[in-house]
């Protein structure tokens, strides 16, 4: 699991578009989440999703797409229409946050991953509970390790030495790199708390 998550854009569509390309093209995410509850990543999305060849990338049922476009059509077409509803299916790897203070939990080798715009929204059992405590509300890029966990975020999406990260699997821990809008590295670290999501089995 390749998760990425994305800094606040701040009204800046362009940084957005360009981190989020990073993330899914470069870094191969399978899940990137932005890390505010604001629309810049719909409104980024749907335009991509307009360019190959649709109005919103979760319009409609693929079945439904298919029928109309398929049943008569020379194999070519259908050949593009399958080239066009594969970029369509990889958009829908972009997520944001619920709005706040909802969070959401993600998990990186079996480690729990929370993700929530504003930190002092959560109290200390559910910080217990998450080996990488990832926040978009910073006006700067943070990263270091209080308590045992790691407290992880990107700062906004222009951020100079930040603006979005990836976490992976690597060698029994959780690696995580920073990087700028343009993809330039900034900052790479290990994990090395080792709490994991127990799952208890009924009696």
């Amino acid at each position: 699991m390749r998760l990425g998550v994305l800094g606040p854009a701040n009204g800046n569509l362009r940084s957005l578009a360009l981190a989020a390309h990073h993330l899914l093209d470069v870094e191969h995410a399978d899940t990137v989440v932005y890390l505010a509850s604001d629309d810049a990543l719909d409104r980024v999305t749907k335009r991509w999703a307009q360019r190959i060849g649709g109005d919103d990338v979760l319009a409609g049922s693929l079945h439904h797409r298919a029928a109309e476009r398929c049943v008569d059509a020379t194999p070519e077409a259908i050949d593009a229409f399958v080239a066009i509803e594969r970029s369509r299916a990889r958009l829908a790897r972009f997520v944001r946050l619920p709005d706040s203070p909802a969070r959401a939990l993600e998990l990186v080798d079996g480690r729990a991953i929370l993700l929530v715009h504003d930190k002092g929204v959560l109290d200390e059992d559910e910080i217990a509970t998450a080996a990488v405590v990832v926040f978009g509300k910073s006006d700067v890029p943070v990263l270091t390790q209080l308590g045992g966990r790691t407290f992880l975020s990107t700062g906004p999406v222009d951020a100079l030495e930040g603006g979005l990260a990836l976490l992976d699997d690597e060698a029994g821990a959780i690696q995580i790199r920073m990087f700028d809008a343009t993809g330039r590295l900034t900052s790479s670290t290990m994990s090395t708390t080792v709490s994991q999501v127990k799952v208890r089995r009924g009696d």
